[in-house]
């Protein structure tokens, strides 16, 4: 039974449970790198929903006095107190955060735009994405956008070919590096890869590859090319990688990763001392996630500590609250608002 509601002045920065996917390209990373004990699982655990209101999946609070309310509840009670003006518009939380953990590359894939969206129709929602890359193996790529030389012609010829690859633009993976992945752009997350995936809040994907691989019943997965072809924006071939920060410093440092997108935007915060930060006049929740080292945030009574691969939302309407390092080292935080 969940716990009663309280009143606004008394909301605090809230965790929730993760909810874990199994995915036949899953990997190890997660419990690895982050020290995350798993649920037991068949096929790999492939991805954790850290945040997420869908019909089908909720996340639920973990701790404090809203113990085991859903974010969806949280969202229809308390509103824009909770998620905040920006978020007036949405029927849900408008917003899904994943860790993708990629022990074999992803299929080949588009996210519909909205304007693909309304000529599939179907229930398809677009989808914009951006991946940040926590911990990568050595030698771990990420697959992401047309390159200046593709068409139409040759990616369709090529569907079924590892050749498809040569149409694309392939980077190595770097931890601390961004990729802006916006609807309409053919990707893929290849093998070794611990992504922290910041999205539009919608399950819309087509595939129109699979390398060839086979699900554990010993069939091709479901493919969607039709579909996919028909989102795939062929006039954008711009770079969608963001270079991560380098070296260290002594003092905290402040880097925007995304800032003109209309769905989200990102920040990489790189924290040696305490940080005071706002929501100001209520305009969105913010949605602190902590990459590298513990952390400590809130005021007063009212805190949370996270561990590395951790996130809380703290709501629009908190004000003036504190993010402390509490590991010897810089910290690495992700803030993400609308």
């Amino acid at each position: 039974m969940k716990n009663p509601a309280i009143d606004t002045t008394k909301l605090y920065p809230l965790k929730f449970q993760a909810l874990y996917m199994e995915r036949i390209w899953g990997g190890t990373l997660m419990s690895e790198h982050f020290g995350r004990t798993l649920p037991e699982h068949r096929d790999p655990i492939g991805e954790a929903w850290e945040l997420v209101d869908r019909e089908d999946a909720a996340s639920i609070v973990s701790e404090g006095e809203l113990k085991e309310w859903s974010l969806h509840e949280l969202f229809q009670h308390y509103g824009t107190a909770f998620a905040g003006k920006a978020a007036a518009k949405f029927e849900r939380f408008p917003l899904l955060v994943k860790l993708i953990d990629a022990g074999e590359k992803l299929s080949l894939q588009v996210h519909p735009d909205e304007q693909a969206c309304a000529e599939l129709g179907n229930g398809a929602e677009p989808k914009t994405e951006m991946w940040y890359v926590v911990a990568a193996r050595k030698d771990a790529k990420i697959l992401a956008g047309l390159n200046s030389r593709a068409t139409r012609l040759q990616i369709m010829e090529k569907l079924d070919s590892n050749e498809i690859e040569d149409q694309l633009q392939i980077y190595s993976a770097f931890p601390g590096d961004a990729f802006f992945i916006q609807s309409g752009t053919l990707h893929a997350i290849g093998a070794g890869n611990l992504i922290l995936e910041i999205q539009q809040n919608s399950d819309t994907t087509y595939r129109i590859s699979d390398w060839g691989r086979v699900g554990s019943d010993g069939k091709p997965r479901q493919l969607h090319r039709e579909a996919g072809l028909k989102s795939i924006c062929f006039t954008n071939r711009t770079s969608p990688r963001i270079p991560g920060v380098s070296g260290k410093a002594g003092f905290n440092r402040k880097f925007d990763i995304i800032t003109r997108c209309p769905f989200f935007k990102v920040t990489d915060l790189r924290l040696t001392s305490e940080w005071l930060d706002d929501t100001g006049a209520g305009e969105s929740f913010h949605l602190i996630s902590a990459v590298k080292g513990e952390i400590r945030i809130g005021r007063d009574q009212r805190i949370a500590t996270l561990k590395p691969g951790e996130s809380a939302v703290i709501p629009a309407c908190f004000g003036a609250y504190t993010i402390k390092p509490l590991s010897g080292d810089e910290c690495i935080v992700l803030k993400t608002t609308l």
